[in-house]
């Protein structure tokens, strides 16, 4: 989840058409996630192999919303439905076109570290509190305040009667907080979600909510403004096909932060699982 800045590396991938022209621009609206940075970067390259020039716009959450509406862009690759972006697309309904999912079973959660035994659910909580304290008050470490999960973790704390805050910050900085705690097993609790490279990094334990106060899971699907599949038949087709399992994203986002770069780290991801990615891609 660092905030790292887009950059290109073109590379030939053997016996794929070039199915667009040179002068056909994309822009993909991304947003500081590690999952989201990790596939815009990997759509990047594999798009740019199709001949298109695609350029990585980093933006809030909600504004990716509103850009796609108006069409300032063309694709985002990653709206959660049923349950946690229904509320940024709703005003937008008639505008955006939400297409294929290509990620199953995504679910925001409240995570501690494995080493705290004792907490096993959301409700452990009330009655630790005082192990939890930072700043002189116990605290859930969340990311951005305008976040889904950020009202999600609002309504854990009210639901679940927890004498808590949580302290918004941003991904890198809740990250940060759980590395610096895990290496000294100390007590932490952080909002985080499913995928993410730190369930790989690390041995977590997604806290039981049976008030189901971070929803019942969801699908990650891409979307676009209105008519683009008409538009770049191609590309929608592409996307449409592209399907990742929780291993394989995993494995793609650890990839991108061991490498440190989201570039590098995706070319060198996608070199290493050839035979999946021409599954996705346009042929002659």
């Amino acid at each position: 989840m660092k905030p790292l800045t887009p950059l290109f590396v073109a590379f030939g991938l053997a016996g794929l058409s070039m199915t667009a022209s040179a002068d056909d621009t994309l822009t993909i609206g991304t947003n500081n996630w590690s999952e989201n940075i990790a596939v815009s970067h990997m759509w990047q390259q594999l798009l740019e192999e199709q001949g298109y020039d695609v350029k990585l716009t980093t933006t809030g959450k909600s504004v990716l919303f509103s850009g796609l509406a108006q069409g300032d862009l063309d694709i985002s690759l990653e709206v959660w439905l049923p349950h946690g972006d229904a509320q940024y697309i709703k005003p937008y309904e008639d505008k955006i076109d939400v297409h294929d999912a290509w990620f199953d079973g995504a679910q925001d959660e409240l995570v501690v570290p494995a080493y705290m035994e004792d907490i096993d659910s959301i409700s452990d909580l009330k009655d630790n509190a005082e192990r939890f304290v930072y700043q002189n008050e116990p605290t859930i470490i969340g990311i951005e305040s305008g976040s889904a999960i950020s009202g999600e973790t609002e309504n854990a704390i009210e639901s679940y009667d927890l004498p808590f805050r949580q302290l918004n910050s941003s991904g890198p900085a809740m990250l940060a907080a759980l590395e610096e705690a895990y290496a000294n097993e100390e007590p932490v609790a952080v909002t985080l979600w499913q995928p993410h490279w730190a369930y790989a990094q690390y041995d977590l334990k997604a806290l039981k909510d049976p008030k189901k106060s971070y929803g019942g899971g969801d699908d990650i699907m891409w979307m676009s403004p209105k008519g683009f599949g008409e538009d770049h038949p191609e590309v929608t087709e592409m996307l449409d096909t592209w399907h990742m399992s929780h291993a394989q994203l995993a494995d793609l986002m650890l990839t991108i932060e061991n490498v440190g770069d989201p570039t590098q780290g995706a070319k060198q991801w996608i070199e290493e699982h050839r035979d999946l990615i021409d599954g996705w891609l346009v042929k002659d």
